[in-house]
């Protein structure tokens, strides 16, 4: 009779994670430079043309003069200083506002609209850094701990009413997430409306962008000197910021423990592999011992 061999292939996960995400790098760098760069060539051709109609309606400035005009006001805006106005404009450094920069500070958002400019002021900032993204990061486990801690016990009391464990676990993890996307997602927007005159999807995005620590700086809460801001937003602010980012980690947590359970449910069907060669043991990480031990069990007995 002819002897089938059967050969297992193993597909590397670090191989199909390191393609996918360079695939995922990709196909965004090209929908962003579909979407973006004409209107950048657009703002860029307006922004010249308004100079040109500036130089043509003031003919005492020159373009050289106009230039150097332009620099001082980018150089203001780099250091913080809000261009608009006058020197009556709230400073950007009271209690409030400082608060909050230390809050971007320790989460690791630095939106990049307010920063150091003196060289003790930066030397602090780096100390500060240094030792308050670690202390952030602590506060954060635990405080996901805490909401891990509450998600259980909204499983186990979801267990007497749905028998099966996956079914509860899964309700369980989609009502984490409605709740959290009402409180962190969708209810910021509306009250950023109001107090900052954003539309809803500006609000929206300014939201996930803060709490995925992406900080593009594009906007930012309590920025605009003709508004009159009370204390208590800039603290209400920085307390969305961290409850945000610990439900937003478990989130993700929550992501990539699913990742790893299809990676180990393919593993299992199309690999052959059980759930005990997940050891991680020498015999159960060869493919080739594994087409040995095969063949072994394939072979006739001997009869004597």
């Amino acid at each position: 009779m002819a002897r089938f061999q059967y050969v297992r292939f193993k597909v590397s996960w670090t191989a199909i994670l390191t393609l996918a995400h360079f695939t995922y790098l990709l196909v965004g760098a090209t929908i962003f430079q579909i979407l973006e760069r004409e209107a950048e060539s657009n703002n860029r051709n307006h922004f010249q043309l308004e100079k040109l109609h500036f130089l043509a309606n003031y003919t005492c400035l020159d373009g050289p003069a106009l230039e150097k005009f332009v620099q001082v006001i980018l150089d203001a805006w780099e250091k913080g200083v809000n261009p608009s106005g006058n020197s009556t404009n709230p400073s950007n450094w009271d209690f409030s506002s400082s608060f909050f920069f230390a809050g971007t500070v320790v989460t690791t958002i630095g939106y990049g609209n307010l920063s150091p400019s003196t060289v003790s002021g930066q030397v602090f900032c780096v100390f500060y850094a240094l030792c308050g993204i670690p202390l952030n990061l602590a506060f954060l486990k635990q405080l996901g701990k805490c909401l891990t801690i509450h998600l259980g016990r909204l499983e186990r009391g979801m267990v007497s009413v749905v028998p099966h464990k996956q079914t509860v676990e899964a309700l369980a993890v989609s009502l984490f997430f409605i709740t959290g996307s009402l409180l962190f997602l969708v209810i910021p927007p509306l009250l950023f409306s109001y107090v900052e005159g954003w539309s809803f999807g500006e609000g929206f995005y300014f939201t996930f962008i803060t709490l995925s620590t992406i900080g593009f700086g594009d906007y930012v809460v309590g920025d605009n000197p003709d508004k009159v801001y009370p204390d208590w937003y800039s603290v209400l602010m920085a307390s969305w910021i961290f409850f945000g980012l610990a439900w937003l980690a478990l989130l993700i947590n929550h992501s990539i423990d699913i990742l790893e359970r299809l990676n180990t449910h393919c593993r299992m069907r199309w690999g052959g592999q059980k759930p005990e060669e997940e050891s991680g043991s020498a015999e159960g990480e060869n493919p080739d011992t594994q087409v040995e031990e095969e063949d072994e069990n394939k072979k006739p007995p001997i009869i004597q």
